[in-house]
């Protein structure tokens, strides 16, 4: 007779091991020891057409998106879809190429994410915006916090919801720790290197109080950048300043007393502040950009990848439930999984 079946504690025992196995293998693949993609259908990739939202006018007010995690990585589990960086910096593209577009309203909806990534759609808007000359007004959704209010800083204008969480700006550093589990389950790693510290960071062991101070000083120099940034768009007091160097989050409200903002309202409102700021009459045209016609359109569906691409058989939209890879974040962590 089988020991599972005499015994049924070591049944349940090997399945709490396989468990906790699998949560390792998950946490080393998030901290980026292991990659894993899934898809059961692939990406159809079809091309970026513009489909009209409101009005008739020749001159056009373009309405983008900025939603979620901003990652240069593709997103989805049983479904790929590009990056954040991706799909805007493909948006922008097409945007270049259509001298009616007068002013962009960059709808942002997002905890924030990577350092790297969250500059790169602020250089990309910037360069945009300095290349066209057309006008810029950010609308800040539920969450606009960290990256998200990074990537809302070349806007001509920034509203806020009135409901908007944003702020947040600051640095954080993320590293999954497997070592105490490791050690329950009697694994290890062998580890030969050529230099002290070239596993800093390692998931498998403690930070030294060297490692600590370096990631520290990395810390502070990515803080320094996007506080800089602030400054150059905002122009904040050094007493406001101070208050949003702590890196807490603030409502739409406090915000604007700050001077992260310039005016709380709805979406409506941006549009029509865009169209005020360059020159254009009430009828302009508000386009945005998908995969494919909807009919149900509105500004609250910009551009969205996943419409032109097959159903899954399982949607999991597990993004905002599991933790980023190790490394540096502008990223409101408490906002994330929103």
């Amino acid at each position: 007779m089988p020991d599972s079946i005499r015994n049924p504690k070591s049944m349940f025992t090997a399945a709490s091991k396989a468990a906790a196995c699998l949560a390792l293998l998950a946490c080393l693949g998030l901290s980026g020891c292991v990659q894993a993609n899934l898809s059961l259908f692939g990406e159809p990739g079809k091309p970026y057409k513009e489909q009209r939202l409101d009005g008739d006018g020749p001159d056009k007010v373009l309405l983008l998106g900025v939603d979620g995690l901003i990652s240069e990585h593709t997103r989805g589990l049983l479904r790929n879809r590009p990056s954040t960086v991706q799909e805007l910096v493909a948006q922008l593209k097409l945007a270049r190429e259509d001298k009616d577009i007068k002013a962009v309203v960059l709808k942002v909806d997002s905890p924030g994410g990577s350092t790297t990534a969250s500059d790169i759609l602020y250089h990309e808007l910037m360069t945009y915006k300095d290349a066209s000359k057309v006008k810029m007004v950010a609308a800040m959704m539920g969450l606009a916090a960290s990256g998200g209010y990074y990537v809302s800083l070349p806007a001509d204008h920034i509203l806020a919801h009135p409901t908007t969480i944003t702020g947040s700006v600051g640095v954080i550093f993320l590293q999954p720790r497997v070592a105490g589990l490791m050690e329950k389950l009697g694994l290890g790693v062998d580890v030969s290197k050529s230099g002290t510290l070239k596993d800093m960071g390692s998931p498998f062991r403690a930070a030294t109080a060297e490692e600590k101070r370096l990631v520290d000083a990395m810390t502070r120099a990515q803080a320094t950048r996007f506080l800089e940034l602030v400054q150059l768009h905002r122009h904040l007091d050094p007493a406001a300043l101070g208050i949003v160097a702590s890196a807490r989050v603030f409502t739409a409200a406090e915000a604007k007393d700050l001077g992260l903002i310039d005016s709380v309202g709805y979406l409506d409102d941006a549009l029509a502040k865009a169209k005020e700021l360059a020159g254009l009459p009430k009828d302009a045209t508000v386009v945005t950009y998908r995969r494919r016609e909807n009919p149900d359109g509105t500004y609250y569906l910009p551009g969205v990848e996943a419409e032109g691409a097959r159903p899954a058989v399982i949607n999991l939209d597990l993004e905002g439930l599991l933790p980023p890879q190790a490394g540096l974040y502008y990223l409101w962590t408490p906002g994330y999984g929103q």
